[in-house]
């Protein structure tokens, strides 16, 4: 289910490769309620005021709504609804906060969240002291909170990634914030939600060309790195 972006060659067939390891893959139906959750890479600088699903300017212009297109595009016969509620900076207990509103309120049939990093970045640029553990332990009450209301919601869970010496990402990232990355795969596990490892994708990706060509800072995604999210993510889909 190819987007058409120039120069991603083999690693995406590598992403494929990756994310068809993990056990089975999320079946579309009819009627489903599709979300993307998280920060600034899944936010993509949409339109907060634009509540409308299915809205190109409601979804930004990251992966969310790269992969919004070809999934109304070739589910179109499915009537499908798919909202972005990523917000720019967000940590996990941002998303606690306002999940009644921007989650549980909408009633997703699948969730796709991508968190993580600012629970991190935020430990060196901000002096906050989430470690890990906290950030597991506040994941877990995020999806405990939301499999009592939704409990047949299928998941997603997306490991935030960092592409080394592309402007705010160092060395002195590492290997602290595998450490985050190891708690969402972990989380995955205990909630038997599909992990798609984006680290890895990422990681992949850098054979074919240096890591600004697929982000812009290290953590924000250029055209290209959006492209490889997508269809890394689409990868996970099938219908019935």
């Amino acid at each position: 289910m190819g987007l058409g972006a120039v120069g991603l060659g083999s690693s995406l067939l590598h992403a494929e490769e990756l994310t068809d390891k993990k056990p089975g893959k999320i079946s579309i139906s009819s009627n489903d309620v599709i979300l993307f959750q998280g920060d600034s890479i899944t936010d993509a600088g949409r339109n907060k005021d634009n509540q409308k699903p299915n809205d190109t300017n409601a979804l930004g212009t990251g992966y969310a709504m790269l992969a919004t297109s070809q999934l109304l595009n070739k589910y179109a016969d499915k009537n499908l609804t798919i909202f972005n509620r990523g917000i720019s900076g967000n940590r996990v207990p941002d998303l606690l906060n306002r999940w009644d509103k921007d989650t549980l309120a909408l009633k997703p049939t699948l969730l796709s969240i991508m968190i993580g990093v600012n629970d991190f970045w935020r430990t060196k640029d901000s002096n906050a002291t989430n470690t890990p553990e906290n950030y597991k332990a506040q994941y877990k009450e995020l999806l405990d909170k939301t499999f009592a209301a939704l409990p047949n919601v299928k998941l997603i869970i997306c490991e935030p990634f960092a592409v080394n010496n592309v402007k705010h990402v160092n060395d002195s990232w590492f290997p602290e914030f595998t450490k985050y990355q190891e708690a969402s795969k972990e989380i995955a596990q205990e909630y038997k939600g599909i992990f798609l490892p984006y680290q890895q994708i990422f990681d992949q990706a850098l054979k074919q060309n240096n890591g600004a060509y697929w982000t812009t800072d290290g953590v924000h995604t250029t055209i290209a790195g959006a492209n490889l999210m997508a269809e890394s993510w689409l990868n996970l889909i099938s219908s019935k």
